[in-house]
């Protein structure tokens, strides 16, 4: 599965995998109080066991995608690794649950709750009596106060990739004994759990040196149930042994070993043994659920080799009953005496002993493999469609909206999901997934898949079938394709903004009626598009020629071919051509075909797709945060603190002093002032259900202005030793880093399949 994803916050994803004012605001359709948040999709897979199955001791050889640059989670070029690091070896005052929601995490905090609202929010947290750093000192209010001035924005001095809460509070100090942390905000804040997660000790946040080098390749003080035992560059490996000073359980492994591994190199891995967790692609997952599946009573041969063919020396096998040399020879003396010459019969026992070696080869692969087993759930993340509204005539948000309406997002999700035997729905909100308490669908303020209505749109745009297209020029690029880059730079708004005090955003089920909102309605300011293509295929309206044109060239084999596509559209003599963005890595198959699957989509109404195949290391640098694309597809994560997180990936676009366009996180460039008010407002009251509709509300604004289309949830697949404990696809829930382990011998039996919750 595509690793394509990008992060809100350096503290918890990166890329590779979501980071008061008066307003009035109407009922929206699809975003009423009372809608159940429902359950998570599907449980996690973690081979759960009890800590007294687990044996003491054992090394796990864990594959991540990269070695971090930096240890320092709250640094700009933190990763994934850099996460899974600072969970195993740092303070956390809150973990994610397995419904996505925060939960105190009572190794290091015996309490905290809001003491104050008035005239300020204060917070007190009471710790854990036994918590202490690896130094042995105490954890306390020293190290939370060092790092609110770190991260609180107000010394540049600190390279800090956030300062989101932070930048709230107005002091930190002890409070009635050692063990209490007093904090104080100087406006309210709705996410104050989301803070001090994890907490670093104060020699690293202490000083603006130790801070930005200090934890660069080494964290000297810790405290979880692992520490950093070292940094290994040339082996590309993080290895974290056990913490002799933790308090808590103790942990299970001796050691866990973080190696590097790139995705398409991991089942060589798993078959050398040497891993012994690794999250794969779906065709790996195949092959190790195949590797797992029957065999043979007596002689323990795999029934199945790959592609559902019989296993060598399996019966059916060619070569079943045949032992080597003799098998030749028969093979060559019964060719010779049923007419073949000298030749053939040598060609033919040539043959049949590549073949045999072939069989053998798959064999002992799928012998090795046969030790693991696949694990299997969503992850706390979604891929969505995004559409660049910076200019060009997905500035429009008539066309925007054309483009989402033309989508069978259920169909999409099924495409991904469904092989993998997983829940196939499509993602309904931009902010929440399914099971936390945000969630609800708000697609219902941009309306249901409708081609006929999507062409109005168009047409309303100016957008028509079968207009009259100009000859194009040497060098002049189809509408959708146009731009040099510079536009960003220049603060114009561009054609097709709204004017006026409303945000000029059209929900389903307000008539088309100005609702009195506030904001002054602009869609998105300047930016910059097109640029050189790595490499490019035309999907046109009409005449599919994507990958060779053959119709249905997406889908997988069987799969009918897509209906009858429309007349192209266009306006003042160009067609409309959208320039649809995509990594090309071996691990973005599944992007590639849903891309296709959009493409078809939009055929149908008349838009042509223009497909940009990139290298995977400059598709978000160069592309997407760049604004090079019309459409992308890319990943966002949810979070336990979706006020805090969404903001500025859904915050409206503003020129920066030096001219330039600030989007934040905002790479589809489509903002409101609304949209940053309701998070605001969210973000700001402590009052938990209206938090819930604040962000419902946003949510159904997000969706009318369709700057971005949630698909679906990502799945998420991990090849683990069979005997490997509590480990495995976690889903939503942080890990348990002390429980995982290898099974005592015996202890292992047999356990149910990951389900959907019901």
């Amino acid at each position: 599965m595509s690793h394509v994803r990008v992060g809100p916050r350096a503290v918890t994803r990166s890329v590779a995998f979501l980071t008061a004012g008066v307003l009035a605001v109407p009922a929206l359709a699809g975003c009423t109080s009372d809608e159940p948040a429902g359950k998570p999709l599907a449980a996690q897979d973690v081979a759960a066991a009890a800590r007294s199955r687990v044996a003491d001791g054992g090394t796990l050889r864990w594959a991540v995608d990269s070695v971090p640059e930096t240890l320092n989670a709250f640094q700009a070029d933190a990763d994934d690794t850099t996460n899974r690091v600072a969970q195993a070896v740092l303070p956390s005052m809150y973990r994610t649950d397995e419904t996505g929601r925060a939960a105190r995490n009572p190794d290091y905090l015996e309490s905290a709750e809001v003491v104050d609202t008035e005239p300020k929010q204060v917070v007190v947290y009471k710790l854990n009596q036994q918590a202490v750093w690896s130094d042995g000192r105490e954890i306390g209010a020293a190290d939370f106060a060092a790092q609110w001035r770190a991260l609180s924005g107000k010394d540049s001095a600190y390279w800090t990739a956030r300062n989101a809460g932070y930048d709230r509070i107005e002091k930190v100090e002890r409070g009635g004994s050692d063990l209490e942390v007093k904090v104080t905000f100087s406006r309210p804040y709705a996410d104050w759990q989301s803070l001090f997660t994890p907490l670093y000790p104060k020699d690293v946040t202490g000083t603006p040196d130790a801070f930005n080098d200090g934890a660069r390749r080494e964290l000297k003080v810790t405290a979880g149930p692992f520490a950093v035992q070292k940094v290994d560059t040339k082996d590309d490996e993080v290895v974290l042994a056990g913490n002799p000073r933790w308090w808590g359980e103790p942990a299970k492994l001796e050691q866990i070993v973080l190696r590097a591994v790139p995705r398409d190199k991991r089942v060589s891995e798993l078959v050398a043994g040497k891993l012994d967790l690794a999250e794969v692609d779906p065709e790996t997952a195949d092959e190790v659920g195949l590797a797992a599946g029957p065999r043979d009573a007596g002689t323990g041969t795999p029934l199945m080799g790959p592609q559902g063919t019989p296993a060598a020396g399996a019966p059916g096998s060619p070569l079943a009953g045949t032992q080597g040399r003799s098998a030749a020879q028969a093979l060559r003396s019964w060719a010779l005496a049923n007419g073949s010459d000298e030749e053939a019969a040598e060609e033919e026992v040539l043959a049949r002993e590549e073949r045999r070696e072939t069989e053998a080869k798959a064999q002992r692969r799928q012998r090795a493999l046969s030790g693991f087993e696949v694990r299997k759930s969503l992850e706390p993340a979604y891929t969505q469609l995004a559409l660049n509204g910076a200019d060009g005539p997905l500035a429009d948000e008539r066309v925007r909206r054309a483009v989402a309406r033309a989508l069978d997002r259920k169909k999409l999700a099924e495409a991904v999901l469904k092989p993998l035997g997983l829940p196939a729905e499509p993602v309904g909100s931009h902010v929440a997934l399914a099971g936390q308490p945000a969630y609800a669908d708000g697609s219902g303020a941009l309306g249901d898949q409708n081609a006929k209505e999507a062409r109005a749109l168009l047409a309303d745009a100016g957008w028509v079938p079968g207009g009259p297209v100009k000859k194009t020029e040497k060098g002049e690029k189809a509408a959708g394709a146009e731009g040099d880059g510079e536009k960003e730079k220049d603060g114009k708004k561009p054609e097709g903004g709204d004017d006026g005090d409303d945000d000029g955003t059209y929900i389903v089920g307000e008539d088309g009626k100005n609702t009195g909102d506030d904001g002054d309605g602009e869609n998105g300011e300047g930016g910059a598009k097109a640029g050189d293509a790595e490499s490019g295929e035309k999907h046109s309206s009409g005449k599919n020629t994507a990958q060779g044109g053959a119709p249905g060239a997406y889908a997988p084999k069987g799969t009918a071919a897509p209906a009858a596509a429309a007349a192209p559209v266009a306006k003042d003599g160009k067609a409309l051509t959208l320039r649809f963005v995509l990594p090309s890595g071996p691990g973005s198959e599944a992007l590639r075909t849903v891309a296709g699957r959009v493409s078809d989509m939009l055929d149908e109404i008349g838009i042509d797709t223009a497909i940009t195949k990139v290298p995977d290391e400059s598709y978000f640098k160069d592309h997407i945060a760049s604004g090079q694309y019309d459409l992308a597809l890319y990943s966002w994560p949810a979070t336990a603190f979706p006020a805090t997180d969404a903001r500025p990936v859904y915050a409206k676009p503003v020129p920066a002093a030096d001219g330039s366009l600030n989007v934040a996180q905002n790479y589809t460039r489509v903002g409101t002032d609304q949209v940053d008010q309701l998070f605001d407002r969210a973000m700001s009251t402590l009052d938990r259900k209206e938090a819930r509709d604040l962000l419902r509300k946003a949510d159904s604004r997000i969706w009318a202005a369709a700057g971005s289309v949630p698909l679906y949830q990502r799945p998420q697949l991990t090849a683990a030793r069979k005997d490997l404990a509590n480990a495995g696809a976690f889903g939503f829930e942080t890990p348990v880093y002390e429980d995982m382990g290898f099974l005592k011998k015996g202890a292992r039996g047999p356990r149910p399949a990951a389900s959907p919750s019901s």
